[in-house]
């Protein structure tokens, strides 16, 4: 059974009182919680929440789910909302939700709410909880991973947007039996969001990085080292640069913005991608915009980004240019790769070609 009021530090989860309707419109109403809420009406009105007071609640409680209100301990005014839904008793797995007002939050109060919310489900017999995030929104991934929920993959076109379209959305997993605390990341934050040798700065691509990167993914010697050879759209790159910080937070890929350390303007970009984790190893790449060559920024890049990659636990890094590129061979000798030999026809080419690649690696031994 389920209780009505769960304590859950600063805030407790109590159920929804009619005095609640003004802050709960207004909670509701704001533009984040919309954008992340697309079942929410919009415009959010008290006429809503009274109606979600008076009938919706209730009926999530009915229907073996909880909808809860989260007040502040002290002052009981209304921060946000939380409950379980979309209950499978065969598989006795719930879905947990909750947003949080814009006047309370950087606070915890998430945090605390989904780990109360967890301790309470698995108390009253649940034994898999799930939590579904939009790619673009890493605030409640982060949320996932602080109460000690997991990855577990993307599940696709599995929301719904308020237009009527689909969109994928990321599953976050915890168990009755998972250990308590936070979830173990991969890829941890950068200390102090960069990494920067004074000349050179690299930090976590972002939304606002779309108009340098698109223009250095679409030169022509740029297109011509990528997988496939074709240009990107101008829509993939904004997709590239809004899911960066989740793509970081799942492990999958440590996605830079390189940056002159003195004007702080992007430069190029390069990237660690987690291609194997079982075995410890990442493989990287970097790109500069014309402006930037011949100066040595892609060579001190690559080597903040294995000094990092390295003190988190990589064992081994490789990367690959074209035979013809000896632009880059010669970054990553200098970052201190070794050549390895020739991986006949590993990418598509032009047509129905392959093409050859030179494969160097690192190794954390290297390193030291």
């Amino acid at each position: 059974m389920i209780p009505e009021v769960v304590a859950a530090g600063p805030v407790r989860l109590r159920p929804f009182r009619p005095a609640d309707a003004d802050d709960l419109a207004a909670g509701c109403g704001d533009p984040e919680n919309l954008r992340f809420n697309p079942g929410m009406p919009r415009p959010y009105t008290v006429a809503d929440a009274r109606w979600w007071i008076a009938e919706g609640a209730p009926a999530a409680r009915a229907a073996g789910g909880v909808a809860y209100a989260v007040v502040d301990a002290g002052t009981d005014r209304l921060v946000g909302g939380a409950g379980l839904s979309q209950v499978v008793p065969g598989r006795d797995q719930a879905e947990v939700g909750y947003w949080v007002a814009p006047w309370a939050r950087r606070r915890g109060i998430a945090t605390a709410v989904t780990r109360a919310l967890a301790a309470t489900a698995f108390h009253a017999g649940l034994v898999r909880l799930e939590l579904l995030t939009h790619a673009e929104n890493p605030a409640s991934q982060r949320v996932a991973l602080a109460a000690g929920f997991r990855p577990e993959g993307v599940r696709r076109a599995a929301g719904r947007a308020r237009d009527g379209g689909r969109h994928d959305l990321l599953a976050w997993v915890r168990l009755t039996d998972d250990p308590d605390g936070p979830t173990p990341r991969v890829l941890p934050d950068l200390p102090g969001g960069r990494l920067t040798d004074g000349v050179v700065t690299l930090r976590r691509l972002a939304p606002d990085d779309v108009d340098p990167l698109y223009r250095l993914h679409t030169l022509p010697e740029v297109v011509a080292s990528r997988v496939r050879q074709t240009p990107p759209t101008r829509a993939a790159i904004e997709r590239r640069c809004a899911v960066a910080e989740s793509e970081w937070l799942v492990g999958d890929s440590a996605d830079f913005a390189l940056c002159d350390a003195s004007t702080g303007e992007v430069a190029g970009g390069c990237a660690l991608v987690h291609d194997e984790p079982a075995t410890g190893q990442g493989m990287v790449g970097y790109s500069l915009l014309p402006e930037a060559r011949g100066r040595g920024l892609a060579t001190r890049a690559v080597r903040l980004m294995a000094g990092w990659a390295f003190g988190i636990g990589f064992a081994r890094l490789w990367a690959g240019t074209a035979p013809e590129n000896v632009a880059s061979q010669r970054v990553l000798e200098r970052a201190g790769f070794r050549p390895e030999g020739l991986m006949r026809g590993r990418l598509p080419g032009r047509g129905e070609s392959r093409t050859d690649t030179l494969l160097f690696a690192l190794l954390a031994t290297d390193h030291r």
